[in-house]
């Protein structure tokens, strides 16, 4: 039996897309060779890719409006230093609300001013800076949009005359924005994009070579743009999982209806979260995260009673990062309800106990 799986990332994937990639490993559309044995300069790969980044183009609603779509590698992780090697020249305003802001912030700080416009530090990062000034010339802002650790996420966009960055990694295809607000955007595919191996990146072109440094190749938007994602050799599993969870959002109606789906089962565990005498939640309410929710138990004497009662209901990755303590529960898009309903009985088993 499959377990209701609330990892933080690598995270679930849907049952469909799992089947159809596996079956990719022994051979690809009945060509006669497995996916992972083909050159990345085949036909066939290259119909992949260059499908992969269309959708993507098509999915956020810029298509034709002077934005690429590229697949590198090295994580969000490495988008902290890539983003600052292509638009710092000498300032930059970052807002920080947790461990993935500062490494953001501490990568920066190697080739510039950076100028943190706004913490949520004092309260251990359990809410969204809403009030703070932003320095017109910096170069950019760049924001963290959810926080896998500590559970909130911006519900609003900051506005800005300069240019706005932003590390996506854990909810981006969870809703509906206006993307175009965005100059840069980031996401490591292991949350709601694919598996491990693989990052997204979509960048406004007219940004670009605005900076006096010279680019490592490997580093260079520029590279990846010209090279269609090829600058060496992709993680073709990666980007074709990916591609495959791209005609999966589709198939659910888009990104409109997958934001109902991820608000219903939002709203059904905070409910128990706030009418549980057992639990607190850990992020302010204004700024719960709709992916990942973080609660405590009231009583931590009773947290072996609880682990014990919901592994035994299968339900896997639950634990709260050490930063926060208690339990967080990722509810990625491709998380059924059924899996939600699971842990609210579990919830509710405890209070009864």
């Amino acid at each position: 039996m499959k377990k209701h799986n609330f990892s933080a990332g690598p995270s679930v994937l849907p049952n469909e897309v799992l089947i159809e990639a596996s079956k990719s490993i022994i051979e690809l559309d009945n060509i006669g060779l497995s996916l992972i044995e083909i050159s990345h300069r085949s036909k066939e790969f290259i119909a992949i890719m260059e499908e992969a980044t269309e959708r993507v183009l098509e999915l956020t609603k810029l298509k034709n409006k002077g934005y690429k779509a590229i697949f590198v590698q090295g994580g969000a992780s490495m988008q902290f230093l890539m983003a600052a090697y292509n638009l710092l020249e000498n300032k930059a305003a970052y807002i920080n609300t947790g461990t993935w802001s500062v490494k953001a912030i501490k990568e920066a700080k190697l080739l510039g001013e950076v100028n943190e416009i706004a913490s949520s530090l004092e309260k251990n990062f359990n809410y969204i800076p809403k009030n703070y000034t932003i320095p017109i010339n910096a170069q950019y802002l760049h924001i963290t949009t959810n926080n896998t650790i500590f559970g909130t996420q911006y519900k609003t966009f900051p506005k800005t005359s300069i240019p706005l960055i932003a590390d996506m990694s854990s909810d981006i295809f969870s809703r509906e924005i206006d993307f175009s607000k965005f100059d840069v955007f980031y996401a490591g595919a292991q949350k709601n994009i694919g598996p491990a191996g693989v990052t997204l990146v979509v960048v406004k072109e007219e940004i670009l070579n605005k900076v006096s440094r010279n680019i490592p190749t490997m580093l260079n938007y520029r590279s990846y743009i010209k090279a269609g994602s090829m600058s060496n050799t992709p993680p073709v599993f990666a980007v074709y999982t990916t591609l495959l969870n791209l005609r999966w959002i589709e198939k659910q109606g888009g990104l409109k209806e997958i934001e109902k789906l991820n608000e219903e089962k939002a709203k059904l565990l905070y409910n128990e979260i706030d009418r549980n005498s057992c639990f607190d939640g850990f992020a302010e309410i204004n700024d719960r995260s709709h992916m990942n929710a973080t609660f405590t138990l009231k009583d931590e004497s009773r947290k072996n009673e609880f682990d014990q009662i919901w592994m035994k209901n299968n339900i896997n990755g639950l634990n709260g990062h050490r930063s926060v303590g208690g339990y967080r529960a990722s509810i990625y898009n491709a998380l059924k309800i059924e899996s939600v309903e699971e842990l609210v009985l579990c919830m509710k088993k405890l209070e009864k106990n």
